[in-house]
């Protein structure tokens, strides 16, 4: 970790990056938003899937490239995912009115936030995956004080891992 509002590392296959998933749930709180940001098949459906099955989820996890949007009841808390790549419109953001699933009850991943901007609301944390020969590279940023509280409380998996 450089510094308190930045993690960073390597994951060397998808099993590391579902164990990041899974630690990334261990320490996010009900209203955390999380942008993902990554190229096509970077891992952000991958990471999204460790997450939600460390948080209590046993069914398939898909991305929600068609429906925009898949969320998830968990015990004490909803996840949603978004996947804002096929978005055509902005406007599709307020008439689907997905505005509403942002509260203190949710955990919001979004993909694509950029075909929103200025509808989704500000990450709370930023996590970056890009393609690094057979594994991935990740980066975390804190934006908020309640991401910072998330990445202090973060523990990251091995390189290896």
């Amino acid at each position: 970790m450089n510094d308190s509002s930045l993690a960073s590392g390597h994951l060397a296959d998808e099993t590391a990056t579902l164990a990041l998933g899974a630690a990334l749930a261990r320490a996010v709180a009900a209203g955390t938003v999380i942008y993902l940001e990554g190229e096509l098949g970077a891992g952000k459906t991958t990471l999204t899937r460790g997450l939600l099955r460390a948080l209590g989820h046993a069914g398939r996890v898909k991305s929600p490239t068609y429906t925009l949007v898949e969320s998830y009841p968990l015990p004490g808390l909803t996840a949603h995912h978004f996947d804002l790549y096929r978005m055509a419109d902005p406007e599709e953001w307020e008439d689907a009115g997905f505005r509403e699933l942002f509260d203190e009850t949710s955990v919001c991943l979004v993909e694509w936030p950029e075909k929103a901007a200025g509808l989704v609301p500000p990450p709370d944390l930023t996590l970056s995956l890009a393609i690094d020969g057979d594994g991935r590279h990740y980066r975390l940023h804190a934006h908020t004080p309640n991401g910072h509280a998330c990445l202090n409380r973060l523990s990251t998996p091995s390189a290896g891992a």
